[in-house]
């Protein structure tokens, strides 16, 4: 019994430090992004680690619901056209995070090579 609930806890532990390491890695993969994206600002720290959570929510309840990927190479066109929206819908709900649909379209570009190479982004 004793070796049930320490797994328990260790799978709990183990849940949190993934999420926790998904979030670090969309943030550093959100900041490269903004940074190579004309028309693409994030006006300070904390608007990079909020906008990286919602990113987050949004790609979890979009995958949640329907199953795709909001990842240029997740799905296709489909997957680039949902991370072009996510990015462009973001700013719906962070104020200092700014983006057009050109600077979408082209950061869902650069987002899917960027979060290619970053290591830790994997699926939950």
């Amino acid at each position: 019994m004793q070796e049930a609930n320490s797994s328990h806890v260790e799978k709990k532990t183990s849940t949190v430090w993934q999420i926790v390491g998904r979030l670090a890695a969309a943030a550093v993969v959100l900041a490269i992004t903004a940074f190579f994206t004309p028309g693409f600002t994030i006006n300070s720290i904390w608007t990079l680690i909020i906008a990286a959570v919602v990113l987050t929510v949004i790609d979890y309840l979009i995958i949640k619901f329907t199953g795709l990927h909001a990842s240029p190479f997740g799905k296709g066109f489909v997957g680039f056209a949902l991370a072009a929206i996510v990015l462009y819908v973001t700013q719906f709900f962070v104020a200092g995070y700014s983006i057009s649909w050109i600077a979408a379209i082209i950061g869902a570009l650069i987002y899917g090579v960027v979060d290619y190479f970053i290591p830790g982004n994997q699926q939950m």
